[in-house]
């Protein structure tokens, strides 16, 4: 059974950081890519960043600089450390997971909000 453990979401004052960690179990970790999505109010589902299983990255224009994707394959984590937050950022975070030849994954989803 696959399953996805969210944790580090909460409330945040703009400038100030957070940490999102994703346990996974039920997949083959290693081989997949892994991923954090958002989803505000209103709005479409967006990557915000990935990791390959070869660790190379991939963030949105939006949170380039201030958001660090890493993996650790030992421990089935995945973590977004977010910097320098903005109101804009404010959204349900989902953890993701995806490989070439099989479907993809997702997690419950942790809210994240930005606000003063």
């Amino acid at each position: 059974q696959v399953q996805f453990v969210e944790s580090g979401g909460g409330l945040a004052q703009p400038g100030e950081s957070l940490r999102l960690s994703c346990a996974a179990s039920g997949i083959n970790f290693s081989f997949y890519t892994m991923g954090w999505y958002r989803q505000a109010p209103g709005k479409q589902r967006e990557l915000v960043a990935s990791i390959s299983s070869s660790r190379s990255t991939n963030y949105a224009d939006s949170v380039k600089g201030r958001f660090t994707i890493s993996r650790d394959n030992a421990k089935k984590t995945v973590d977004l450390q977010m910097n320098s937050l903005k109101p804009e950022d404010t959204a349900v975070y989902y953890c993701w997971a995806s490989v070439r030849g099989a479907r993809d994954y997702w997690g419950q989803g942790t809210q994240v909000t930005v606000s003063s």
